[in-house]
């Protein structure tokens, strides 16, 4: 079986137990957490530091834009996406968003941030909200194609979430199990469609811990029917899948942390996240090395295209896109 291992850490800096778990070759990324940052030199001091242990991890973070951004003192604060949608120039500010978000986490010595956001605000999903562009397909696509576009401009791949649409279920699968009761030809109209026509620009998908009853049984993540048939069978997906946090509640369905990520990779999943819980992430640990899972060769096109040098601050097109967020009122 293929598949792999994406935790986190507790602090600001490895211990000796950190970089014992890092070094099993089932763990091939980590994702940094608020708790593990203070501002840009530290980060990139830790970022040299695990890769001092493990050159081939692919480092995470969540830098959306908005209340998910986990890099903050010393980085932009950039707005959320729903913002940059309700000015005219929304296309060009997205592109600059996109670009300034994606340089940053570059720069701070990091791989990627999962983003951007494909779910469509139907105003009914209180873990969504502004965090999506819009209700509107073509928009949604519009935008989001264009916040690839600078994500790619500076180095950085990009990661669709939540497959195939979180919007419509009105549950936090943070601390619930969502349920979207809509037919799949419903979806498939309707919240699949950013998924579908940015196929080919994603180079990687987060399904939901979202479960559609009249499609399957079991959350996304864990649906060999959307992740094998809808996603690599329909839409021709041919990127990495990341499982989304597998300690979330909307993950529990399937029992501990060990049947989590075995149900995760056999249903589709490339890499399983097992976050906030060191006890839960070595479970699975120990899952996938009874399973003798092997790293998928994918991943390696999610590690950083560029390194930014720390002048990218006087760059023209830094001075360009800070000056254009700044003129629309998206950042101070």
């Amino acid at each position: 079986m293929q598949g792999s291992l994406m935790l986190d850490i507790a602090g600001t800096w490895l211990t000796a137990e950190d970089r014992q778990i890092l070094r099993q070759p089932e763990v091939a990324g980590l994702i940094l957490f608020g708790r593990n940052i203070e501002h840009p030199r530290q980060v990139r001091e830790l970022s040299a530091a695990i890769r001092a242990v493990r050159p081939d991890l692919l480092l995470a973070v969540d830098q959306e834009g908005g209340r998910v951004q986990r890099l903050r003192q010393g980085f932009v604060r950039l707005p959320a996406m729903r913002a940059i949608a309700d000015n005219a120039n929304a296309d060009v500010l997205a592109e600059h968003c996109g670009w300034l978000m994606a340089i940053e986490v570059l720069a701070a010595g990091l791989d990627l941030s999962f983003a951007p956001v494909l779910d469509l605000d139907h105003q009914r999903s209180v873990v969504v909200g502004s965090r999506a562009f819009e209700a509107d397909v073509p928009r949604v696509t519009q935008l989001a194609a264009a916040f690839i576009r600078g994500m790619s401009a500076a180095g950085m791949a990009a990661t669709g979430k939540h497959f195939p649409g979180h919007g419509w279920a009105e549950a936090d699968s943070h601390v619930a199990i969502p349920v979207d009761e809509r037919s799949l030809e419903q979806i498939r109209t309707c919240d699949l469609q950013p998924f579908a026509q940015l196929s080919r620009q994603l180079a990687a998908v987060m399904p939901a811990h979202v479960i559609y009853p009249q499609v399957d049984d079991q959350p996304a993540g864990f649906s060999r029917r959307w992740l094998q048939e809808i996603l690599r069978g329909e839409l021709q997906f041919t990127g990495v899948i990341f499982s989304d946090d597998l300690s979330m509640a909307g993950a529990h369905v399937v029992g501990d942390a060990a049947c989590r990520i075995e149900a995760a990779l056999t249903a589709g999943c490339d890499m399983g996240l097992v976050c906030n819980d060191r006890a839960a992430a070595e479970l699975a640990l120990n899952a996938l090395q009874r399973l003798q899972v092997v790293t998928p060769p994918g991943l390696a096109r999610m590690r950083r295209q560029a390194f930014p040098g720390m002048e990218y601050r006087q760059s023209p097109r830094w001075l360009e896109a800070v000056g254009a967020l700044r003129a629309a009122q998206l950042i101070d």
